[in-house]
């Protein structure tokens, strides 16, 4: 073969290679759902999970120059050991060390919630991370300033074009990475999974197994949960539970609840359901952490409720007065399963 021709062969096949990576693209995430959830797992057409995109979500969580300061990631408040909530609560942790209005809350399977924060005023994980970014009160952060300073980082633009095809850094972008690495966080793994799945080390002792039932009987109305199917321990919907009687304006309307997103008077004071999972790891509890133990959680259901126009209905059935009927003994079972929705090993 001629000079030429070789020259004509090689230029051709590194044509075809360089088509071929081309064309390869971010490679598809396999989330590999536990048979006793939902499947298959609820994601947007414009931002499919991939290895790459989970990858550089999850580096954006745990970086610190998300913040105005560069001091404070989605992680200082949202801490893996703990379920991904603070054990706070209320965080003074953002840029002006003041308390937030709110809880900081876990972040546990929310891929399949339609509704995030307290009262769901953000429907999908692509829109939630803006607002803690930019909030002045957690880290502050200007959004152009944050693309500026990743595009002139070492790795980010690498790592954007890897996720995305993209040639510079977006705050889109941004925000798709986060939502691809949330969506990663499924625990499914605790003793009762492993129970309902009947799988090793599925055992449950007869207290726990009566406090199951006891669960199913008064709680599952709000935290729902089929045994062995859609286990996520909450109906991902919104119930005034009898915290309040006033419920006065404040910073936004904050203190009312649903009613803040929806003006529906019906949910003033109604704050989103919270999964059972992982209770053990994310004291303290409700939408303001006021209960530091679930044995005072229980005790305001059984004892404490206060009746309001707006009380949901469910805490009115079956009783004289408003609460869940609970006896010492029926509380000592439903403390001892709920400790069995505990995963050791979420954290990512």
């Amino acid at each position: 073969m001629k000079a030429g021709g070789m020259v004509t062969v090689c230029w051709f096949l590194c044509f075809l290679s360089a088509c071929s990576t081309q064309q390869e693209g971010p490679r598809p995430y396999n989330f590999n759902t536990p048979d006793n959830l939902q499947k298959p797992m609820p994601v947007p057409v414009h931002n499919p999970t991939t290895e790459e995109g989970v990858a550089l979500g999850k580096k954006l969580f745990f970086d610190p120059k998300l913040s105005d300061n560069n001091q404070i990631s989605c992680a200082s408040c949202h801490i893996p050991s703990l379920s991904f909530s603070d054990g706070k609560a209320l965080s003074s942790e953002g840029i002006s060390g003041k308390k937030l209005d709110r809880h900081v809350p876990q972040l546990i399977n929310v891929a399949w919630s339609e509704g995030l924060f307290w009262d769901g005023g953000v429907r999908n994980l692509e829109s939630v991370v803006f607002g803690p970014i930019t909030h002045p009160d957690e880290m502050g952060k200007n959004l152009g300033q944050l693309v500026r300073e990743l595009q002139k980082d070492a790795a980010y633009p690498a790592l954007f074009s890897s996720a995305f095809g993209a040639d510079s850094v977006q705050s889109a972008l941004i925000a798709r990475a986060l939502a691809q690495y949330m969506r990663t966080l499924i625990s499914a793994d605790s003793r009762y999974d492993h129970f309902v799945r009947e799988e090793p080390g599925g055992q449950l002792s007869r207290l726990e197994r009566e406090g199951m039932e006891l669960v199913k009987e008064k709680c599952a109305a709000c935290h729902s949960f089929d045994a062995g199917k859609n286990d996520f321990f909450t109906d991902f919907s919104y119930h005034n539970i009898g915290l309040d009687t006033s419920f006065s304006d404040k910073d936004e309307r904050v203190l009312m609840g649903r009613f803040r997103i929806t003006f529906d008077s019906t949910q003033i004071g109604a704050y989103k359901t919270p999964s059972l999972r992982n209770l053990a790891f994310t004291a303290p509890y409700m939408h303001d952490g006021r209960f530091q133990t679930l044995e005072e959680v229980l005790d305001h259901y059984s004892e404490n409720v206060q009746a309001t126009p707006y009380l949901d209905p469910l805490l009115k059935e079956n009783t004289d007065t408003p609460g869940i009927l609970l006896r010492e003994h029926e509380k000592k079972a439903i403390l001892a399963f709920l400790k069995t929705l505990g995963s050791p090993t979420f954290s990512h």
